[in-house]
């Protein structure tokens, strides 16, 4: 289940028409059996916010990432849920926030692959303001700690980190990650703004 298209629209026209992009990501046995774990409950997409608090991001780490690894919070929207309603739940468990949605940066089309196997995946990205809350995350068991850094600090010391891991979802997470920056670049210069990857 992606999310719905009603929704999806609705969500344009309120935030913005997002870039699209593409990725293939060869994952080994345990990530495809987390990703597998989604589909079979019906979900096959995240929505993934970078929040920013002054000009800082608000990171979220989990408890099997090593040290140095962060990255913007994302989850699932559940069946039922309004897409808002889900980003504001997902958001306030793992960081104890409210945000403002700003931004519908980027639409994109994962595919993970298995061996054989193939399974899609939509990552829908946006950009939000730091609202009110203490950036204590609710959901302790999933989210091991809070950090806030700079673009250029994701850019460097968390990209290398996350790139020394091996991890496939990580490499994927530095993809989201490159391509947010490369949006807001583009918008931020009319010389490349209509440039479309």
């Amino acid at each position: 289940m992606d999310l719905p298209n009603d929704e999806i629209r609705n969500l344009e026209k309120e935030y913005g028409v997002p870039r699209e992009s593409h990725i293939d990501i060869v994952m080994d046995d345990s990530e495809c059996e987390l990703v597998r774990m989604s589909a079979r409950k019906g979900r096959n997409h995240d929505v993934t916010v970078f929040i920013f608090k002054g000009n800082r991001l608000i990171l979220i780490k989990k408890h099997s990432y090593p040290d140095g690894v962060y990255r913007a919070p994302s989850g699932g929207i559940n069946e039922g849920e309004s897409v808002l309603d889900g980003i504001n739940r997902e958001i306030f468990e793992e960081t104890g926030t409210i945000i403002s949605l700003k931004r519908y940066l980027l639409r994109v089309y994962a595919r993970f692959i298995c061996g054989d196997e193939v399974i899609p995946w939509v990552s829908h990205v946006f950009q939000a303001r730091y609202v009110e809350g203490d950036m204590i995350p609710r959901d302790k068991k999933e989210i091991a700690g809070i950090k806030l850094a700079t673009i250029e600090e994701m850019q460097s010391t968390i990209r290398n980190a996350m790139l020394a891991d091996g991890r496939a979802g990580f490499k994927y997470r530095v993809f989201l990650t490159d391509e947010v920056v490369k949006e807001m670049y583009m918008r931020s210069n009319p010389s490349t703004s209509n440039r479309r990857d």
